[in-house]
């Protein structure tokens, strides 16, 4: 079967902040074998692009759905797309506001 490599854009709302929830999608997401990024946002909620196996995607994407035992997830917004290979890792970014 095939499973085409892809990427995905996830922007996480609710109580995902200062929570432990970039630490949960990083380790999920290298467990996955996954490259991107997790960074908090400004306007309080997490963004995540990951590239990797379309499947493994979807599995970090039912965990951001889920988040760690102190995070409210309330929104998820999702976005598929061609990947374009620019990750060699998985990192814990700083938002835009260095955060």
């Amino acid at each position: 079967m095939d499973d085409p490599i892809r990427r995905i854009r996830l922007s996480i709302d609710g109580a995902v902040q200062g929570v432990g929830f970039r630490f949960f999608i990083s380790r999920h997401a290298q467990d996955l074998g996954l490259c991107g990024y997790v960074r908090n946002m400004p306007d309080g909620s997490v963004e995540i692009v990951a590239e990797g196996a379309m499947s493994r995607l979807r599995q970090l994407a039912e965990r951001a759905e889920r988040g760690p035992s102190m995070s409210r997830v309330t929104d998820v917004d999702l976005e598929w797309g061609p990947a374009t290979g620019e990750f060699s890792g998985f990192d814990i970014r700083r938002g835009p506001l260095g955060r």
